[in-house]
């Protein structure tokens, strides 16, 4: 199944690219102002009242590679949540997914008193991934030596790099597995 065939997964990209465009036409999709001005995630500004950016930061992106890279993964995994859960559950994972990690983020940022400006949709991908594991140990037909390699790539790249927000990526993998096992319990 390809992106295409998945409504949801092309409504996110829609939206992820829409908003790149902004960035981009308002001063930069690197500048920290824009970023900010656009919803990015930085725990002093939560802290002061603006909930919101825990769910606006997941559809900004700090360059271009940043938002190929992840809607690259989000068009290969989305798609396989899609079809297996239908396109409600796959929303409620990938939603949920992205408020795991950013509210990660914010613990742990307020706990060590450090603070830094955070987006990206990596959090929600991370989410799907961690659906798609849970689906694997219950037999839903997904790889789960694909699954742990590809988190053991992703993991290996993350902590090579500064930039990138490693609590993101834990909450939403957390987040995505936890959803994605209560419904399994439901249905």
């Amino acid at each position: 199944m390809s992106f295409i065939a998945s409504k949801v997964t092309t409504v996110l990209i829609i939206i992820n690219v829409a908003l790149f465009l902004m960035e981009t036409g308002s001063g930069g999709s690197t500048s920290t102002a824009v970023a900010l001005r656009y919803g990015a995630l930085y725990g002093p500004y939560v802290r002061k009242g603006e909930y919101y950016r825990l769910f606006t930061s997941m559809f900004l992106h700090f360059g271009i590679y940043h938002l190929l890279f992840n809607m690259y993964a989000l068009s290969v995994l989305g798609p396989a949540v899609d079809y297996v859960c239908g396109p409600l559950i796959y929303i409620v994972i990938y939603l949920a997914a992205g408020v795991a990690g950013n509210a990660l983020t914010l613990l742990m940022e307020k706990r060590s008193g450090k603070n830094s400006i955070s987006a990206g949709a990596s959090g929600c991908i991370f989410g799907l991934l961690g659906a798609c594991l849970v689906l694997a140990v219950a037999g839903y037909g997904f790889s789960l030596r694909s699954i742990l390699t590809t988190l053991a790539v992703n993991l290996a790249y993350g902590l090579s790099s500064k930039h990138i927000n490693m609590l993101s990526h834990a909450g939403g993998f957390a987040g995505g597995a936890a959803v994605m096992a209560v419904v399994l319990l439901i249905l």
